[in-house]
């Protein structure tokens, strides 16, 4: 193997660079609209059950559009799905000022950004193997992976500083401004276009066709797998970290910030690590490595009762969050077939959603029953489950 591909010379490669931006620049308008949509809609209805309902308005549209979206992406220019999504988010965004005080209003245009992302998304994760090599997706998506982290890490706190100083329109607006970026960015990105079919089937055989594909691939299968697993432990235990930094560990609301900026430090410095030691996508130990790590460390959180020890978990929590994205996703794009790959990631994310939608309804009831230390040994063994199964899966292909 030679010498692995690093940031500095992807980022010299037009094509990258130019995808890299646009996806940059629309998150840094993410940070805001995250931040600025739930101050809004807690202060319109003044309950947690509100806030709930973004979570809920953002993950239905995956459910329901997923198989429509990824048929839709294998059949047109996966960049012009990309520019479109842009700029239908461009237009919700920059209306939600002009709706911000019926929350019914805002909750429909929430729904309305998730379903374009639901199209944008499986497009871009498509894109990517078809501009890099196979030796480079590693060190491309950790790229990626970072930039997002850190957008997110530097940008909420600022976007915070902004709603309370100009208010919520002018957060808003800048995450439109951010689409419009992205979509320019994007007019110069190249890909080199798929054959054309000789036939057109419809958007309902194209869809099955995805599914039986996945269904008869081993590894994509165990993959599919592990994604839903990991979606079952990181629903609960990521919403409900805030419970276990007041019942158990009894820290108060400046502590429990320190606990998500210490996931935010570890997420940051894991893609940067990774892509230093491997470029392969295909070993076992990197792809599911952080899965049990993450488990491991869900039990470690359950037990522990300082802040310190609690904040050290944490970071290796993120690292794990990190690495273990960019080495998922770079063997996805290396193993899905090019015709397939809007369906297939399109799929994937719809078990993310369903899995992480079920954690959500059930870690409550559970940490209500058994204790919020339960829930956290229960999502420390289902990672453990989906790295097991992964493995498995990985094993037959080597």
């Amino acid at each position: 193997m030679g010498k692995s591909t690093s940031f500095a010379t992807l980022m010299r490669q037009q094509q990258y660079r130019r995808l890299w931006t646009a996806r940059t620049i629309s998150q840094w308008g993410d940070a805001f609209n995250t931040v600025a949509l739930v101050l809004l809609v807690y202060s319109l209805t003044g309950s947690g059950l509100g806030v709930s309902g973004v979570v809920i308005a953002e993950i239905i549209p995956v459910l329901i559009l997923a198989p429509l979206a990824g048929a839709l992406v294998d059949r047109l220019p996966r960049v012009k799905v990309m520019i479109a999504a842009d700029l239908i988010r461009a237009g919700l965004a920059f209306a939600l000022p002009f709706v911000d005080g019926n929350v019914f209003h805002v909750y429909l245009i929430a729904v309305g950004l998730s379903a374009a992302a639901v199209f944008f998304n499986p497009a871009a994760q498509s894109v990517l193997p078809s501009i890099v090599r196979e030796r480079d997706l590693v060190a491309a998506n950790s790229g990626l992976w970072t930039a997002a982290v850190i957008s997110q890490v530097v940008l909420a706190p600022l976007a915070g500083v902004v709603v309370a100083v100009f208010g919520y329109d002018w957060a808003f607006w800048i995450n439109a401004a951010s689409y419009l970026a992205s979509a320019a960015a994007l007019l110069r990105l190249k890909v080199p276009a798929h054959p054309e079919r000789t036939h057109r089937s419809s958007w309902y055989r194209d869809a099955r066709e995805g599914l039986i594909e996945l269904a008869r691939h081993r590894l994509l299968r165990a993959l599919a797998a592990t994604q839903f697993l990991a979606a079952l432990s990181a629903g609960a235990t990521g919403a409900l970290l805030v419970v276990l930094a007041q019942d158990h560990l009894r820290l108060d609301e400046a502590s429990f910030g320190l606990l998500i900026g210490a996931i935010g430090a570890g997420a940051a410095i894991g893609p940067l690590i990774l892509s230093r030691i491997t470029d392969n996508p295909r070993r076992p130990g990197f792809v599911l490595g952080p899965f049990v790590l993450r488990g491991l460390v869900d039990a470690v959180l359950a037990t522990v009762t300082g802040l310190v020890s609690a904040m050290a978990a944490l970071v290796v929590y993120g690292l794990g969050t990190s690495t273990g994205a960019v080495t998922f996703n770079s063997l996805l794009q290396a193993e899905i077939p090019e015709k397939l790959r809007g369906r297939i990631f399109a799929t994937f994310d719809m078990l993310w959603q369903s899995g992480r939608l079920i954690s959500l309804l059930l870690g409550g009831i559970a940490a209500d029953l058994f204790g919020i230390r339960a829930v956290f040994y229960l999502g420390g063994a289902l990672l453990l489950a989906a790295a097991w199964t992964g493995w498995r899966g990985l094993k037959t292909q080597t």
